[in-house]
């Protein structure tokens, strides 16, 4: 059975077995971050409705490209639960490891929504689905444009 976050705005549902990491949650800052045991992690950040879900994804890229040398970026769009969102695929080296990580976000009436979510290559093609699932959750209790 999935566990279930629900505070400051955010609902999702995530593997019982992760590690949920809501400090920043509890700072003031609507972000919440859950871990694998293997060191993978999915995080939702909401912004304030008029925030750029384009220049919020390329914020994340820049930060990655001054922390990891040599980020292979790939701009994508994804259509999850119904719902089109925005971002970029990145590949990079940490330490002797190949690691994949994802940007996605999405503007609603209410918000804008950032989904980060990074693991180490090979755990990545193994919990790609759990990603999806998750942000599936997520976006099943984020309101539509217009609704």
């Amino acid at each position: 059975m999935p566990a279930e976050y629900n505070k400051l705005g955010i609902h999702f549902q995530y593997p019982e077995n992760w590690t949920l990491d809501e400090n920043d949650a509890l700072a003031g800052r609507a972000s919440v971050t859950v871990y694998s045991p293997g060191g993978a992690f999915w995080s939702v950040t909401v912004h304030p409705r008029r925030a750029d879900p384009g220049q919020l994804a390329r914020a994340v890229v820049n930060a990655m490209q001054q922390e990891y040398k040599d980020v292979e970026v790939a701009e994508t769009t994804e259509t999850i639960a119904g719902r089109e969102m925005i971002g970029f695929d990145l590949d990079f080296f940490y330490l002797d490891l190949i690691a994949a990580a994802r940007v996605r976000c999405l503007q609603t009436d209410q918000a804008t929504y950032t989904v980060f979510f990074q693991a180490e290559d090979r755990e990545y093609d193994r919990l790609q689905a759990v990603f999806q699932a998750m942000t599936t959750s997520l976006l099943a209790h984020v309101k539509r444009l217009g609704s």
